[in-house]
C-alpha cells in the first residue's frame, strides 16, 4: 500500500496546479484510506494497472456511501494527458462503484476547472452549484459545482 500511495502522491504533485489548492496532502490521502469506504485505481501510461517497478500515469480516488459514489480525485500526470486515460480512469470507476452498489457517481469541481469537458462528455451532469465556495491561494473565491452521472446496472 505504502508503494502505491508513493505513486499517487507522485502524479498528485505532478497534476495539481498549487495556485489552486486542490491537491491534498499524503496525509489527507492515508486518512481518507482508513475508513472501508474510500477507494483508489491507479493506472500506467498505457491504461493496464501499474506493476511494482512501473510509475502511475493516473489514479482516481473515491468514497462510497449510500448507493452512491463520490469522486474525490481524479489525476493524470500532464505528460500523459490527452491520450484517454482520464476517460478510462472513469470508466474503471464506474464498473467498480457498480459492483459495491452504487447507482450514480457524484462530484464536485472548482468553476472553470478544464475537465468538465471530461466528465461532461462521460455522462456527467450538473446538479447544483455552491457560489463562493473555494479560496484560491491568492484570496480569491471560486464557485464549486456539482455533478451528478447515473450508472447503468
Amino acid at each position: 500500500m505504502t508503494e502505491d500511495i508513493d505513486k499517487l502522491m507522485d502524479v498528485m504533485n505532478a497534476a495539481f496546479d498549487p495556485v489552486y489548492g486542490e491537491a491534498w496532502t499524503r496525509r489527507q490521502v492515508e486518512d481518507s484510506l482508513i475508513f472501508g469506504h474510500t477507494y483508489y485505481c491507479l493506472i500506467a501510461e498505457d491504461g493496464s494497472e501499474p506493476d511494482n517497478d512501473t510509475p502511475a500515469a493516473g489514479f482516481s480516488l473515491s468514497r462510497h456511501g449510500f448507493g452512491e459514489e463520490e469522486l474525490l480525485l481524479l489525476a493524470v500526470s500532464p505528460k500523459h494527458r490527452r491520450r484517454g486515460l482520464g476517460k478510462i480512469l472513469l470508466d474503471k470507476l464506474s464498473i467498480s462503484s457498480n459492483k459495491r452498489g452504487a447507482e450514480r457517481l457524484l462530484l464536485e469541481m472548482r468553476k472553470g476547472n478544464p475537465a468538465e469537458s471530461l466528465y461532461t462528455t462521460f455522462g456527467f451532469y450538473r446538479i447544483g452549484e455552491r457560489p463562493n465556495y473555494y479560496r484560491m491561494h491568492n484570496g480569491e473565491l471560486v464557485d464549486a459545482i456539482t455533478f451528478a452521472c447515473d450508472l447503468k446496472n
